[in-house]
């Protein structure tokens, strides 16, 4: 009975007793007799491990391999299966935080190689040792520009991601912020409308990059009239594009952040992910979350411990920066572990190569006279184009060719009735973008 529970019915002798109970269903006295369940348990009768592995092995047949031609957000890039071995080591896989740095320096030195790289990518002065997802790290950096600058309004434009807004728009509920909506114009940010709403009282803007239409837009002029008004810039950035994009700091951003799903994570029914935040030095004590910093140990060696902890939860408790208090150590090191393989110009060659995809793509879709340009910015692996095909045809007919793609986007702006969007990676051959094409040209309606 107990081969696979730790405690005997010694172990639960001494715990009634100790409670003064004589069998476990007292312990449940206080609950309404009505709500308990009394009926037999439908349960098989046990297997075997291989007729385990068997049954599941016929349920696992019934998932269906698809190519991914989608995006916003969550992107089918490549990972290389060496991440996997790595980070399934045992000295790896654990969900330990490292508070005592004399036994865990290989966690700790990772976890300051994953900054390093951060701050590489993003030209900024510090990051930190990341955060839970893409969104709720623009949700807590609303939180650090509100600390900062003592404001609570923040201007957010309609192209940043509505998944991203409505994180956004949550937290900023809850902690008495008041988001001011700013209009876009040709899929970018509406300047005249930026600086019409955009005075003393606002603490900053957030913006994205590449944003949800997948157009790129520079953000210097944004970031010189917030910064003329004592604010500050947020910059979500798809954390993959800055192998070939401008960084945030170049861009003019105070805080950046982000996900890092598109490195090395798998796109797995949303998630487990990590987000990434990095900022300027003089507000790296407003900025929450761990922090791992390089010290020196007793005996003069170089090693690593978290640092200005006194800005974190468990230390000041209702007075810190943020109530976060962990992170996502384990996914920063496939992060880590992807960009190390990948370096400066691997990272540059998948952006080349999602780059090229999706301009070949967009030029043969148009070419078929069933879609028409909307947006004329620049973009590098995400688009949108008008339909003059119904869009339940075109999803239809690709799901039932295997192909995942062409989103609507009528749900989160309704005035965009007949636009949809397709994304293309490295991983995408022309082989498979081909087919999609040819299943869209043999369309009639």
């Amino acid at each position: 009975m107990f081969k696979y529970f730790p405690h005997t019915i010694a172990d639960l002798d001494a715990m009634k007793k100790v409670v003064q109970i004589e069998n476990l269903d007292e312990m449940f006295e206080d609950v309404p007799k009505d709500v308990l369940f009394n009926e037999e348990y439908e349960i098989p009768s046990q297997m075997s491990e291989t007729e385990i592995r068997s049954y599941f092995a016929e349920i696992a047949k019934l998932n269906t391999e698809m190519t991914i031609f989608g995006g916003h957000g969550f992107y089918d890039h490549y990972d290389p299966s060496v991440i996997n071995a790595i980070v399934s080591r045992q000295e790896f896989l654990t969900a330990y935080t490292p508070y005592q740095p004399e036994v865990a320096q290989g966690t700790l030195t990772y976890i300051f190689e994953y900054q390093s790289m951060i701050q590489t990518l993003t030209g900024m002065d510090t990051s930190n040792a990341s955060m839970y997802d893409g969104s709720t790290a623009t949700a807590e950096a609303m939180f650090m520009a509100e600390s900062i600058t003592r404001r609570n309004k923040f201007l957010l434009p309609q192209n940043v991601n509505p998944l991203i807004q409505n994180v956004v728009k949550t937290y900023a509920h809850y902690k008495g912020i008041e988001i001011v909506m700013v209009e876009m114009k040709e899929g970018l940010v509406d300047r005249d409308d930026f600086m019409k709403k955009c005075d003393e009282s606002v603490a900053a803007i957030i913006v994205q990059k590449p944003n949800f239409f997948g157009l790129i837009e520079s953000f210097n002029d944004l970031a010189d009239y917030i910064h003329s008004k004592k604010g500050i810039l947020i910059e979500n950035a798809d954390i993959s594009t800055l192998g070939v994009l401008k960084t945030p700091k170049e861009d003019g951003a105070d805080i950046a952040v982000g996900d890092c799903q598109s490195l090395g994570m798998p796109v797995a029914f949303g998630g487990p992910t990590l987000g990434y935040m990095a900022t300027l030095k003089q507000y790296v004590r407003k900025m929450p979350g761990r922090i791992c910093g390089m010290s020196m140990d007793t005996e003069g060696r170089r090693s690593f411990v978290l640092t200005l902890q006194a800005r974190e939860q468990h230390i000041r408790r209702e007075k810190a920066n943020s109530n976060i208090c962990s992170n996502q150590s384990l996914m920063a090191l496939y992060a880590t572990i992807y960009l190390s393989l990948l370096g400066p110009m691997g990272l540059r060659e998948v952006n080349e190569l999602s780059y090229q995809g999706a301009h070949y793509l967009y030029d043969q879709l148009i070419s078929t006279g069933k879609f028409k340009p909307v947006f004329h910015s620049p973009f590098l692996k995400e688009f949108v184009l008008e339909t003059l095909i119904p869009q339940e045809m075109i999803q239809e007919a690709l799901m039932n060719a295997g192909i995942v793609g062409g989103f609507s986007l009528r749900d989160d702006y309704p005035d965009f009735e007949n636009l949809i969007s397709f994304t293309v990676t490295e991983k995408r051959t022309k082989k498979e973008i081909d087919k999609l094409i040819k299943v869209l040209e043999g369309l009639s309606w």
